[in-house]
């Protein structure tokens, strides 16, 4: 059985104090002499600092991640456990394929085996309930990475980008691309009266984000969806009609095709398309090009948004062929669930830059967000290139080395 986390920590505090207690009777001052060096600020400050990095070091992270099948989730992954690996910590990393029963087992196994800390990013947020109620009866804190876990009160911490401005950046891409505002939204002076046509499509379901991305998409788009420059033609408005299961790239295609077989017998009268990830970006753009439009926008694409930063999308918009994404710097959400981890091990509270926003159905779960920046044609450079996330070759090559 796990030991709860806390006294783990009262014994590892009670290890430090033995320790301490050893070096002293050793310190290679005798009896009546004096030993200036420990006297001195700046030493005892540094030994302060020693103890406090130390605190943790030793102890097991479980990191549970979704799949493998997506670029993001990969460098989620591998910089989680490489940060984690830096600190000190040995690191269990599973992928579950987006398959809930394989992640439920993985974390399942992580427990049994005593890991002291879980970090996990869902495939579903809502599937886990058994899993967490065994982390809490164990004393296992758990950090919801990216997608907030649901509907159970053993989640103790949430990281992640500031998930409706995601959609509201996904949404001022959109009108941006449309001619409507400028890149930082305010109206473009020579902006089309419309009506435009356009359609949206959602993320999947069962991940909490996806609310949060299409509601701040919409609520951008909604005075021109109010006042007629903007008509969805298909009717499909809500998130339920707009969702796309588990983000699948086929299931975006397949539902594009039909939306053009059944409302545009014109297809060049779409004038754009929400998307809300780049995988999804790619199956409706395959579709639109599937029946004529394009190839790229200069040559009649409608404009389509996007979000993850994904290499081969990044090739697209440098082609003019995708008209943005939004950029989601994993390095510095991997960072940020390492300082977590850290926190936690040694008895600190995480910082928290939202306490009100994320409730999961049972309490508001302590959050820490990032920022994110969209990604247009003319800024790959000095975005996903400048910061090291992307190579120049690997941008025109669309493959990550």
């Amino acid at each position: 059985m796990n030991v709860p986390f806390k006294n783990k920590l009262m014994a590892a505090a009670g290890l430090l104090t033995v320790g301490a207690l050893a070096l002293s009777g050793c310190d290679g001052g005798g009896a009546g002499s004096t030993n200036t060096e420990q006297t001195e600020s700046g030493d005892a400050a540094a030994s302060g600092d020693a103890g406090e990095a130390e605190c943790g070091v030793g102890m097991t992270v479980g990191v549970a991640m979704p799949t493998q099948t997506s670029e993001r989730w990969i460098a989620d992954g591998e910089a989680v456990k490489a940060g984690l690996e830096e600190a000190g910590y040995q690191v269990d990393l599973q992928f579950a394929n987006d398959d809930i029963p394989t992640q439920t087992q993985q974390i399942d196994q992580m427990i049994t085996n005593g890991v002291d800390v879980l970090v996990i990013a869902s495939i579903d947020g809502t599937a886990l309930s058994s899993q967490l109620d065994a982390a809490g009866a164990a004393g296992i804190p758990v950090i919801s990475y990216d997608r907030l876990i649901r509907d159970n009160e053993n989640v103790d911490f949430y990281v992640s980008f500031d998930n409706y401005l995601v959609g509201v950046a996904q949404g001022t891409a959109l009108l941006h691309g449309l001619g409507l505002v400028e890149e930082d939204g305010t109206k473009a002076a020579d902006a089309p009266k419309g009506p435009l046509n356009i359609e949206i499509f959602a993320g999947s379901p069962d991940d909490n984000n996806a609310g949060f991305f299409f509601n701040g998409a919409m609520d951008t788009l909604k005075p021109y969806l109010d006042d007629g420059t903007l008509v969805i033609k298909s009717g499909q408005t809500k998130f339920d009609q707009a969702a796309t299961l588990r983000w699948s790239q086929e299931a975006a295609q397949k539902r594009m095709e039909d939306l053009l077989s059944s409302t545009y017998p014109d297809p060049s009268e779409l004038a754009g398309v929400l998307s809300p990830f780049d995988g999804i970006s790619r199956g409706i753009i395959t579709a639109l090009q599937g029946v004529g439009l394009g190839p790229t926008i200069a040559d009649g694409l409608p404009i389509v948004t996007g979000q993850d930063a994904e290499i081969a999308s990044i090739k697209l918009i440098a082609d003019g062929v995708q008209q943005s994404t939004i950029f989601k710097d994993t390095r510095l959400l991997a960072d940020r669930a390492v300082q977590v981890v850290q926190d936690l091990a040694c008895g600190r509270e995480p910082e928290a830059n939202n306490t009100t926003d994320y409730d999961n159905g049972v309490k508001v779960v302590p959050s820490y967000l990032l920022d994110v920046v969209t990604v247009y044609q003319d800024n790959i450079e000095s975005t996903v290139i400048e910061s090291g996330y992307w190579t120049e070759d690997e941008v025109k090559s669309g493959v990550a080395n």
